[in-house]
């Protein structure tokens, strides 16, 4: 069984999987969707669910950098209730503060292009998330 990582945005779903010791996260996809469309993501997550041994979806939550929840993470939240709805599935929430960023930095670190930062940015955010997830429970 696996663990996958979500980084939600307003128009993709970087998407993170983890190694079957739950030890390390890998980018796994970017999902695209119409603007706030989340209902849309649920089909093809039930379909990676089943077909990738997922036991627990971890969610990154956007809180804000003084730690209250703002309007983004109050849409996060709801989304966290209709996958566990719809999947029957336990749907972990992780602070996801500062993921963009260290993904970013990553990226430019490696002398990526910014077209290719801009088609990896959403999988490896959602890897960050996961693996920050994977650390802490492993401790």
């Amino acid at each position: 069984m696996r663990i996958l990582g979500l980084d939600l945005g307003t128009k993709t779903l970087g998407l993170a999987i983890s190694d079957l010791t739950k030890t390390i996260a890998n980018p796994l996809m970017t999902l695209r969707f119409e603007e706030l469309d989340y209902d849309s993501l649920l089909p093809r997550l039930q379909e990676l669910v089943i077909n990738e041994q997922i036991e627990k979806l971890v969610l990154g939550l956007p809180k804000n950098m003084n730690n209250t929840i703002g309007s983004r993470a109050e849409e996060t939240i709801l989304f966290k209730e209709k996958l566990e709805n719809y999947l029957n599935i336990e749907v972990v929430l992780q602070d996801e503060r500062k993921s963009t960023i260290e993904a970013t930095n990553y990226m430019l670190e490696a002398n990526m292009s910014r077209k290719k930062r801009k088609e990896k940015i959403d999988g490896l955010a959602a890897s960050i998330i996961l693996q920050t997830y994977l650390d802490r429970t492993k401790g």
